[in-house]
């Protein structure tokens, strides 16, 4: 049985011109343990899609299970089985990061002697112990995103859902979190779910694709199948493939930011 399942997942918002559907109708797939590299342009319909998942947009359309849960009739079930890593992040800059797992692990009704064992684990793992005392405020941009996927992980998910996790960090904290991400799929298991706009991650993290464009799945597979598919052969670049499923041509104003 598939960890998330959708057919005909839809969203539309009223608006002073009228019904704008904007996820018309996604089927998915995601097996269990599996990376998933979820790709669109902007306005595609990708960050409806995750809000809707992640029950925090009803949808209009369609039917769902997320880890085995109806995502319309058993939402409070969905919630306690996955984690969600939002793109600002979402720490308290004024508290440590030992009181923010804590915190964040008593919100998950783990008492007090639990939580504090849970947030030292959780430090271990994610390379956070020497950073425990210290105010979230005075991190780096690394150390904020490991310590916002440790409070993703708190409650031990089946599935975990990153909006664009490394934007703006320097290469090397990218090379971290990509390496982080392998390693809570291998150790524990867990479906990783990620948007992004870096292909280049796309391409060196996901099992496989999801390309949706108009509130529609355009494109799915293996990086390497889509590239040979859609790009002309397995060399080919994930950026003129993504281009050429898209139907979109690179200008300023509609770029798909790529890393080198």
């Amino acid at each position: 049985m598939p960890i998330i399942s959708t057919a005909g997942l839809a969203r539309s918002f009223a608006s002073k011109q009228g019904t704008v559907e904007a996820v018309r109708g996604i089927d998915l797939t995601v097996r269990a343990g599996e990376i998933l590299g979820f790709l669109g342009p902007n306005g595609a319909g990708k960050t409806t899609t995750l809000r809707m998942l992640t029950t925090l947009l009803a949808p209009t359309g369609g039917v769902a299970t997320v880890a085995g849960f109806d995502l319309a009739r058993e939402a409070a079930r969905v919630r306690s089985r996955i984690g969600y890593v939002a793109q600002g992040g979402g720490v308290d800059p004024h508290v440590s990061v030992r009181e923010e797992l804590i915190t964040q692990a008593r919100l998950y009704r783990l008492t007090k002697a639990e939580a504090t064992l849970r947030a030292g684990e959780l430090a271990r793992d994610l390379d956070l112990t020497g950073l425990l005392d210290r105010k979230c405020a005075a991190l780096s941009g690394g150390q904020r995103r490991r310590l916002d996927i440790a409070m993703g992980l708190t409650h031990r998910p089946e599935v975990l859902f990153l909006d664009e996790p490394t934007t703006g960090l320097d290469p090397g904290s990218r090379a971290g979190l990509w390496e982080l991400i392998r390693r809570i799929r291998q150790e524990h298991g867990t479906t990783v779910v990620l948007t992004t706009h870096y292909l280049d991650e796309a391409d060196e993290l996901s099992d496989r694709l999801v390309v949706i464009d108009h509130g529609v799945v355009v494109a799915e597979g293996t990086p390497d199948a889509l590239k040979r598919r859609y790009g002309g052969s397995p060399g080919a670049s994930l950026q003129d493939t993504f281009l050429a499923i898209t139907g979109r041509t690179p200008s300023p104003d509609d770029a798909v930011p790529v890393s080198l």
